[in-house]
């Protein structure tokens, strides 16, 4: 097991070397300068569109809400990655590693709004009269390259399959039950199973209609606690900021368990990190926003873009805060057990703070679970077509099942879900470059003709004042 590790470690390095976390960065970066930081002039805009019902959602072509589309995506983004990835990222980067998921997050917003953009905008209605969409067909459709569409569905699938779908949720789920209430692995692992087999055989609306309720309940829960432990150690909060800031651009020494980390260190698995948790660039969410009932590309691409800023800036921050308020990060622990420790010693009423940790795990990780079979089928139906759609969902349970068992290590399984994540975005990432021209056109007609309704509008209000 450990020549295994050691051999999927040197190819993770090779995946997410620099070439990768330029590109990653670089097209964020891009996109923003394009777009004028749309992540930020257009925030307001799109939380308004978020909430807001508006007569398009219910015209559009599409399978579900906006909303719903969102929650899908965000019941995948939202997992294992706020908790456990936020705290692997802390012990292997030190504090600083927090502060290169904010810059990873903030692109990403870009990246976000852009793919989910063009996953509206090239999008096809399947043999079952669903939606398809996502990078395998804006890539083919717009980039003219069915080459590296189809590879990027394959590596979607493969991160359905051994990344972020499987094994690195039900191995949360599974050690947070065990460590913190002695559930044997194996009937957590059968339970998991039945459950999502019950979902995921409904396809699209049944994955929307449980993410739809349970991704706010899960996320407003898991912010009160983690104010609750910011609000406890207010005074501390300055300094841990500060740590942050300093430790993202100075080496970490070592205090404690923590064996010291890197500058280098705290950028790549900050990044890396940040990426498994918001999956900007994976190309994931615009699978999902695909979906949408949405007579819009740029509304579908803002509202997904609060996607990001939700997960990395909200929730993952939260986190990562509360790891090092108390002092969780210097510790020996890793993983779910480091947070576990935080919010035990953060919150300091019995229970309490383990109760919230294995509770907002189980539905963190058991959402993302089904919010990328979702992502998985969709890919499997690109290169196979409907047929394709039902052996996909058998062989996911399947997995599910087996990773259910535990059978490999924590460490093996990051460094799998890593390299995954790292070959599906690659083409994903090439694509966003070659289509940005496509993506600041929409924008600018989009806005632009909105800017026209705004100035009749008024031009009606002042007439109405004249007569």
């Amino acid at each position: 097991m450990e020549n295994l590790i050691q051999i999927a470690s040197k190819i993770n390095s090779i995946v997410w070397g620099a070439p990768l976390l330029i590109l990653l960065v670089g097209t964020g970066a891009y996109l923003t300068l394009r777009l004028g930081c749309i992540q930020i002039t257009k925030l307001p805009l799109a939380f308004k569109y978020m909430f807001a019902k508006e007569d398009e959602d219910s015209t559009g072509e599409g399978d579900v809400t906006s909303f719903q589309a969102l929650c899908t995506a965000l019941a995948a983004t939202i997992g294992t990655g706020n908790i456990v990835g936020v705290a692997t990222a802390v012990k292997a980067g030190g504090p600083g590693a927090i502060f290169w998921m904010w810059v990873a997050a903030f692109f990403g917003m870009a990246t976000k709004y852009a793919e989910s953009l063009l996953a509206v905008k090239y999008r096809v209605t399947d043999g079952n009269g669903q939606m398809s969409g996502g990078p395998m067909y804006y890539i083919e459709r717009g980039l003219g390259s069915k080459l590296m569409a189809k590879m990027f569905a394959i590596f979607g699938i493969g991160v359905a399959f051994f990344g972020i779908g499987t094994f690195a949720q039900i191995n949360a789920i599974s050690d947070s039950l065990k460590d913190s209430y002695n559930v044997p692995v194996i009937v957590t692992g059968i339970i998991i199973t039945l459950l999502v087999t019950m979902v995921t055989l409904g396809g699209i609306n049944n994955i929307a209609k449980v993410s739809e309720k349970v991704v706010p309940f899960m996320a407003i829960l898991y912010l009160l606690a983690s104010l609750t432990i910011i609000g406890l150690n207010i005074k501390l909060v300055p300094e841990a900021i500060k740590l942050v800031f300093t430790s993202a651009f100075n080496p970490t020494a070592a205090i404690g368990g923590f064996l010291g980390a890197t500058v280098k260190g705290a950028i790549q698995n900050g990044i890396a990190r940040g990426v498994f948790s918001n999956e900007s660039g994976l190309g994931s969410a615009p699978i999902a926003a695909a979906a949408a009932k949405t007579k819009s590309c740029v509304r579908q691409g803002l509202i997904s873009m609060t996607g990001t800023f939700i997960d990395t800036i909200v929730i993952c921050t939260m986190t990562g805060l509360t790891l090092v308020l108390t002092g969780a990060w210097k510790s020996e622990l890793s993983g779910a057990a480091m947070t576990n420790f935080a919010f035990i010693n953060g919150i300091r009423i019995p229970y309490v703070g383990k109760f919230i940790i294995t509770v907002g795990l189980m539905f963190f990780a058991f959402t993302t679970i089904l919010g990328w079979n979702y992502y998985g089928e969709r890919c499997a139906e690109y290169l196979f077509g409907i047929k394709g759609v039902k052996p996909y969902r058998y062989i996911f349970i399947l997995i599910v099942g087996i990773g259910g068992l535990s059978i490999l290590k924590l460490d093996l399984i990051w460094i799998i879900a890593d390299i995954v994540n790292g070959l599906m975005a690659i083409p994903n990432l090439i694509a966003l470059v070659g289509l940005s021209g496509v993506v600041i056109s929409e924008t600018k007609k989009y806005f632009d003709r909105a800017k026209e309704i705004e100035e009749i509008n008024e031009n009606h209000v002042e007439l109405r004042k004249s007569c």
